[in-house]
């Protein structure tokens, strides 16, 4: 809960925190209702862009038909809003069961009874209509789930969630481009070194106070960590270009032998989407065929393919901790802060956010986004893998439900850390944690490296 708490001997005082405590929770009510409304915005652009038969074809094993997340969309937004929170009955739970997540995997889902495109558009436009009634006749306290509007933020999360994850949908389905967007500028000015120093040191990794921030999240907790070099944009294609044609990709000295033996058996040879043709590499994005450009970080790599350039480049992955140290440490002030470049919630000046492009920015972009210690990048355009597994922070307490995270923790998943160009701000953060199985090169990830400082260089 947001504000102050006043203290039952001063009336005035008392008064100004009630005052506080409004004002608090209309900037939340305010930014919650532009949150949703951003989100259906987006799912509507994602679903309206092709006819019923795209919909509800399965456009890869490894996805869910568009119109699976339409309706499972609305049914979560149904289930935690209007039942969990408005204490309504349920609108249909005969459906409940179809789009439960865990009870039926992706590649089963085209054979279950779904709701039809027109029948799941209408679902989903009625439950929101009774949310944004409950939004605004919800007090911002009283619980876990109101508090500060935790349920209204987690739900816009969980659609923008969805939306990235139908926007991998668009990039695997075939066929010509459905959506189009402009590129991001040329990066103007030197882009700076190429690598940093972060210090040895101390610093608050997590978060307690970020009102819509989830349970992998939290809580807040000192964290160590040596001093180490790290990237200070993404590893480039042009970069992975010189991995691949040394013959990386036939040398098992770079690979875990599970990675090895992941490549050799599915005879990959180059990131996903990529193909050698007439003496160029060319890659399909989004229903376009182009050369593979140079400037921009490489993208569709799995945690094999990353932690194999890093050590054939002599480098390693950086750890998650000290990759949330990199984007959230002020070395001057001690403090952590809510995004590299500081408290303030993103910009187009900032980072590669929520869609604006269909591509990552040319490595070197948005100089008012670097950190503190001036890594760039760190927020938006690709999601960048870590060497941690995923793991629950000390006192972690699963909330609002085991499925969320808990379930998820163990040596099986990687962190992925920072986002992507098809993440909204509403679900990315310093502090934003994803994972996925190392195999993964679907989702638009990529990776930045690093390696362990000498001892003689500086401490904080």
């Amino acid at each position: 809960m947001t504000g102050h708490h006043p203290t039952p001997t001063a009336d005035a005082s008392a008064h100004d925190d009630a005052a506080a405590d409004a004002a608090d929770h209309g900037v939340l009510r305010a930014r919650a209702l532009a949150a949703l409304l951003r989100a259906r915005e987006r799912t509507s652009l994602l679903t309206g862009c092709v006819d019923e038969a795209e919909l509800t074809a399965q456009h890869s094993p490894l996805m869910s038909p568009l119109v699976w997340d339409l309706a499972h969309i609305g049914n979560q937004e149904e289930q935690w809003l209007l039942r969990a929170v408005g204490g309504h009955a349920a609108m249909r739970p005969e459906i409940d069961p179809l789009y439960d997540a865990f009870e039926h995997p992706r590649s089963a889902r085209p054979s279950l009874p779904l709701l039809p495109p027109v029948e799941a558009r209408r679902y989903a436009a009625e439950v929101r209509g009774r949310a944004l009634d409950l939004l605004e006749g919800t007090a911002f306290t009283g619980g876990p789930l109101t508090d500060a509007g935790f349920a209204f933020g987690m739900i816009a999360q969980h659609e923008q969630q969805h939306d990235e994850t139908m926007l991998i949908t668009h990039q695997l389905r075939k066929g010509p481009a459905a959506l189009t967007a402009p590129d991001p500028a040329p990066v103007v000015g030197d882009p700076g070194p190429a690598e940093v120093l972060v210090p040895a040191g101390e610093f608050t990794m997590g978060t307690s106070t970020e009102p819509w921030a989830l349970d992998n999240e939290r809580p807040a907790h000192r964290s160590w960590t040596e001093a180490f070099h790290l990237d200070t944009a993404p590893v480039t294609n042009g970069a992975y270009l010189r991995f691949l044609e040394s013959g990386g990709y036939e040398d098992a000295r770079w690979w875990t032998p599970e990675g090895w033996a992941y490549v050799q058996a599915q005879r990959i040879t180059a990131p996903l989407f990529w193909r050698h043709e007439g003496g160029r590499w060319l890659r399909r994005r989004f229903g376009v065929t182009e050369e593979v450009p140079p400037q921009e970080p490489v993208l569709h790599v799995s945690w094999y393919e990353a932690d194999a350039y890093a050590r054939w480049a002599g480098r390693r992955l950086p750890t998650e901790t000290e990759w949330e140290k990199a984007a959230r440490h002020d070395p001057v002030t001690g403090r952590s802060t809510r995004y590299p470049w500081g408290d303030e919630d993103p910009t187009e000046e900032h980072a590669n956010l929520g869609q604006r492009h269909l591509r990552p920015a040319p490595a070197g972009s948005y100089p008012k986004g670097q950190s503190a210690l001036g890594v760039r990048q760190l927020i938006g355009d690709v999601w960048e893998w870590t060497a941690s597994d995923f793991a629950p922070y000390p006192g972690f307490a699963a909330f609002p439900y085991r499925e969320y995270s808990q379930v998820f923790f163990g040596p099986e998943y990687k962190v992925l850390r920072g986002g992507s160009f098809a993440v909204d701000a509403v679900a990315c953060r310093g502090t934003f944690r994803n994972w996925d199985y190392p195999i993964r090169r679907q989702i638009f990830s990529g990776f930045r490296t690093a390696r362990d400082a000498h001892p003689d260089e500086a401490v904080a």
